[in-house]
């Protein structure tokens, strides 16, 4: 289903309304394929679309006159669904990357950090910390 914007929308001074709508609005230029909603951005060759999955956005894939692209990888996808699906396994991967990288350090890794670099709270970390018996050798 491709809905267009009318006329009086699409003459308006200001262009940013047109960029911005979201999805469920009436005026949006909404794309549908299985599992994703394209919403029409801007310009011409590409063409940008606002990929959404459910009610979040992930991202932006592109139109060109012979192919699409998710602007993550270089690949060339014949289909948008296909450039919507690879943009959304990678925005997968990132999420899975970036949880792991933000988790805060063990008492162990902070054993390591400069005395200056710490912070309250890991001093504070530091004074409940118990190290395990089992890998201490008696002198």
């Amino acid at each position: 289903m491709i809905t267009t914007l009318s006329l009086q929308e699409a003459q308006s001074d200001d262009p940013r309304e047109k960029i911005l709508l979201p999805p469920t609005d009436p005026n949006a230029e909404v794309q549908e394929i299985p599992g994703y909603k394209l919403v029409y951005v801007n310009a011409a060759c590409p063409k940008n679309y606002r990929v959404y999955k459910g009610d979040s956005m992930i991202g932006v894939i592109f139109q060109y006159i012979t192919h699409w692209s998710n602007g993550v990888d270089s690949l060339r996808y014949a289909e948008s669904v296909d450039a919507a699906v690879g943009l959304d396994d990678f925005m997968k991967v990132a999420r899975v990357s970036k949880v792991t990288t933000e988790q805060p350090p063990t008492e162990e890794e902070l054993l390591d950090i400069e005395f200056d670099s710490l912070t309250s709270d890991d001093w504070e970390r530091l004074k409940r910390y118990v190290p395990e018996t089992r890998d201490l050798v008696v002198a």
